[in-house]
């Protein structure tokens, strides 16, 4: 490894001239989709973090304890810091103005939540008192830790999500509350104070050192590459000649900051259908994760029309910007602090084959795309297969969801992803159930002919997933209960018990969800498909 392949990637308001000329040519493949992509938009001028990246020539190397490689590591951060302080005028682990950052993953392509990312790491007791004191706010800083707490907790120091999970439940029902968004920080800090105890008791506690925990959080999410679910992923998207991931180290900004902040995930068109429009899902109050895990019930672009219009302008524009700058539709990630908005990530979306159709002609159409870049940008799509299915004849749904990726299946219900992939290796249609969906199900995901989810939101990465396996899913169905009963998972929906192995019937593109089997009636994008052959013509 040369030294130019392990200096940090730098990417801030500074960089530019010389610095930017001098890395024109880094590629995705050295430093990950998702750092190219923070660059394309610093350079875009939107408003992005300051980051710096560790290369994926790295990976390898760190996941083998190769010597050399963590040192480089440390090197590496180490300069990675000393920018980033230039750039935000904080210190890393300040008591007055500390400096935190997210670890987040980045591979050549895009592996939507198949890998790992700590938030709000550099945390300790002085700069918790310093976060207060920089935003005259208890709540964020005890928030901000706690987070940090579980993230660093389940990604490096491998704890179950349980120890913090049903802490916090309890916590929430003690005070009276409906969710953890409601707890003050009085309540936070003594949460803090449960989870350090708990950590500190089986040996697994969060460092006290900043920079420890920087280096950690690294290794970790350079391990995360080896995952089963990543591995899984890239086995099914044929992506086994990615090399590694890189790992970015970006400023935090915190959507976690009261009611003008928040986070959210936006699409540049309806990653379902293709159908032009921005599809947005946002969370006030939350932070990045809180929306790609589908845990809480987001709103949408009117939500954030409503409330904070000028941050709702500024985002249609930027990613309006986004599609035309990159001729592809794009799915966006974003923070809003104090009605400010800072744009994360960018990267071509995942969609559904009818929606890569939809989209292909539409760009053409409008003049972005000649019919040649159409043609390339339906690679891999079998046009052949792309159908649009309804079921035949009317019935009343037993409950409806949140329609996540169209189709309209009937399958029998499987709870859990090992007997979904058992199912259908019989060849047997399959739906899989779950209260929601996490990424470790992708396998079940791919198995089944559809996903049914009683939580969820259709921005969420199971979704993602889903949408691009061409899977019919229904998240949200708030009718959907699930319990166990002589040890063995059973459902209830509407008002109808359901057993493993029951069929079911689901309409991803209106969530409407029946009892029994449905007879499926397929049809063809004929107008569509006819002006793609002429474009060969």
């Amino acid at each position: 490894m040369s030294d130019t392949e392990m200096r940090p990637v730098l990417i801030g308001r500074s960089v530019s001239g010389k610095t930017a000329a001098a890395e024109e040519g880094v590629s995705a493949r050295e430093i990950g989709s998702k750092a190219a992509q923070l660059r394309v938009m610093s350079l875009l001028g939107l408003r992005v973090p300051p980051a710096f990246v560790l290369p994926t020539a790295l990976c390898g190397p760190v996941n083998r304890d190769d010597p050399d490689a963590l040192r480089r590591v440390r090197v590496a951060l180490a300069a990675g810091i000393r920018f980033l302080e230039q750039e935000t005028g904080r210190a890393f682990g300040d008591s007055r103005r500390p400096l935190l950052v997210s670890v987040r993953s980045g591979a050549e392509r895009s592996m939507p939540g198949m890998m790992e990312t700590v938030l709000n790491v550099g945390l300790g007791e002085g700069a918790v008192h310093g976060l207060m004191r920089l935003y005259g706010d208890p709540r964020l800083a005890w928030d901000s830790c706690r987070r940090l707490q579980q993230g660093y907790g389940e990604v490096v120091a491998g704890i179950g999500k349980e120890l913090f999970e049903t802490r916090l439940s309890a916590l929430v029902a003690e005070e009276g509350v409906t969710a953890d968004t409601d707890l003050d920080s009085e309540s936070l800090e003594r949460l803090v104070a449960d989870y350090g105890r708990a950590m500190q008791g089986i040996g697994k506690p969060l460092p006290a050192n900043p920079v420890e925990q920087l280096e950690r959080a690294v290794i970790a999410v350079y391990r995360s590459w080896e995952a089963p679910k990543a591995r899984e992923y890239r086995r099914l998207n044929h992506f086994e000649d990615l090399s590694g991931t890189a790992v970015t180290v970006q400023a935090m900004v915190f959507g976690n900051a009261g009611g003008a902040s928040g986070a959210g995930v936006a699409f540049s068109r309806d990653p379902a259908t293709g159908a032009p429009g921005v599809y947005a899902d946002f969370l006030f109050d939350a932070q990045g994760e809180d929306v790609v895990s589908g845990r809480r019930l987001p709103g949408d672009l009117s939500l954030l029309e409503r409330r904070l219009p000028q941050v709702a302008r500024e985002l249609v524009a930027g990613i309006a910007q986004l599609e035309a700058a990159q001729k592809d539709m794009q799915d966006v990630e974003f923070t809003v602090e104090g009605g400010v908005l800072y744009f994360l990530q960018t990267r071509a979306a995942k969609r559904t084959p009818r929606a890569a159709l939809k989209v292909a002609v539409d760009l053409v159409q409008s003049g972005l795309l000649t019919p040649a870049e159409g043609k390339a940008l339906l690679a891999g799509v079998d046009l052949d297969k792309i159908v649009l299915t309804r079921f035949a004849g009317e019935e009343t749904p037993v409950a409806t969801g949140i329609p996540a990726s169209p189709g309209t299946v009937a399958g029998r219900a499987a709870f859990d992803s090992e007997t979904a992939t058992q199912l259908a290796g019989r060849n047997e249609p399959v739906i899989l159930i779950r209260h929601d969906i996490a990424t470790d199900d992708v396998a079940g995901i791919a198995a089944a002919t559809g996903t049914l989810t009683a939580a969820g939101n259709r921005t969420a990465h199971a979704a993602v997933v889903a949408r691009q396996l061409g899977r019919a899913c229904v998240v949200g169905c708030r009718a959907l209960t699930l319990s166990e009963k002589d040890g063995k998972t059973v459902a209830e929906i509407g008002g109808h018990a359901l057993s493993a192995g029951d069929w079911l019937s689901i309409d991803g593109g209106t969530g409407a969800v029946y009892a029994g089997r449905r007879e499926v009636v397929t049809v063809r994008p004929e107008t569509e498909l006819a002006v793609v052959a002429g474009w060969s013509e």
